[in-house]
C-alpha cells in the first residue's frame, strides 16, 4: 500500500506510476527481486516511504542494502525516501532510512521529512527536502510561482520544534506504543479481521477480507467503512485509497477511551452473523 498521493502527483508531473503489489505476509514491503521485476528502461524513481503510511512497517537496515544492491545497477534512477515518521518508530533495530544502507546513492536520493508528525504540527504545514543541488533548484523554481514560501510564522514554530527540548517526542512514542499493542490485540481477537504489528506511526492496517467474504451483502472495504460509520460512528480508511482493497487503516492517534469503545462497536459489527 502507498500514501494515496503518490501516483497522483506522478501522473501530474505526466510520468506513469508503477506500483508493486505487497502481501501482508511480506509485511506490505518490496524486496529486490520485486523490484528488478519492476524496473525497465523507462523507469526514473523508487519512493520509498519507511516507516509507512499506511502500513506502519518500517524497513531493516539490511533490506534497503538489498533494496540498493538493485538501485545500483540502475544509475539513472533516482530515489526518494518519504522519512515523515522518522521519528515514530519503536521496533528494536530503530530508524534508517536508504542512505543510511548505502552512502553510494547519495548523488541521487531526495530526502523528504517535516514537523507535522513527530512534533504534532500538521496544521503548520511545515516540510522539507534535501538532496542534490540541481534539484533542489528545480524544485525552488516551482514553489517560488506557486506557494512563494511557507508562512514565517510557521517556519519560525518549526525551527523551534527542531532545535527544542525533544523530549515531548518521547512521551509521544510511549503513548503511541500503549494504543498501538492495545489496537493490535483487540483487532486479532475480533472475530474475521486481522492485522500484524506495526513498528511505527499511529496507523494499524487491517486485513477485513475475511468479513466482506462472510456477509453476501458486502462487497468492498468502502462498503465496510460504509457500514461502520453508518452503523456505530466509527470510521476507519478504505484500503482501496492506499491501493489495497480488502483492508482497512485503523488510525490510533486519539485517547485510549476512544479506542476502547471504537473496538468495542467494530467487535460488535464484526461478531454479526
Amino acid at each position: 500500500p502507498y500514501w494515496v498521493s503518490y501516483p497522483d502527483m506522478v501522473i501530474l508531473a505526466e510520468a506513469k506510476p508503477v506500483i508493486i503489489e505487497t502481501t501482508i505476509e511480506q509485511q506490505f514491503k518490496i524486496n529486490a527481486d520485486s523490484l528488478k521485476q519492476a524496473i525497465t528502461d523507462k523507469t526514473r524513481m523508487l519512493v520509498i516511504n519507511s516507516p509507512s503510511n499506511p502500513s506502519g512497517v518500517a524497513y531493516s537496515k539490511k533490506e534497503l542494502e538489498n533494496i540498493a544492491e538493485v538501485l545500483l545497477d540502475h544509475p539513472d534512477i533516482l530515489v526518494v525516501t518519504d522519512d515523515m515518521y522518522e521519528h515514530i518508530i519503536w521496533n528494536d533495530e530503530g530508524f534508517s532510512n536508504i542512505l543510511n544502507a548505502c552512502s553510494d546513492l547519495y548523488g541521487r536520493c531526495m530526502v523528504l521529512n517535516g514537523v507535522s508528525k513527530a512534533y504534532a504540527m500538521t496544521g503548520w504545514r511545515i516540510g522539507y527536502a534535501a538532496g542534490p543541488e540541481d534539484i533542489i533548484k528545480a524544485m525552488k523554481k516551482i514553489q517560488s510561482q506557486s506557494t512563494s514560501n511557507p508562512c514565517s510564522i510557521s517556519q519560525a514554530a518549526a525551527i523551534a520544534a527542531l532545535d527544542g527540548d525533544q523530549s515531548c517526542i518521547h512521551t509521544m512514542l510511549s503513548a503511541f506504543k500503549e494504543r498501538h499493542d492495545f489496537v493490535v490485540n483487540s483487532v486479532n481477537a475480533t472475530p474475521n479481521m486481522n492485522c500484524t504489528p506495526s513498528d511505527g506511526t499511529f496507523y494499524s492496517f487491517v486485513n477485513i477480507q475475511p468479513f466482506i467474504d462472510s456477509r453476501s451483502d458486502l462487497n468492498s472495504d468502502v462498503e465496510v467503512a460504509n457500514l461502520l460509520l453508518d452503523q456505530v460512528g466509527v470510521a476507519l480508511v478504505p484500503g482501496s485509497a492506499f491501493g489495497s482493497p480488502g483492508h482497512m487503516r485503523l488510525s490510533f492517534a486519539t485517547s485510549m477511551q476512544n479506542l476502547h469503545s471504537a473496538m468495542e462497536r467494530i467487535n460488535q459489527v464484526f461478531s454479526e452473523k
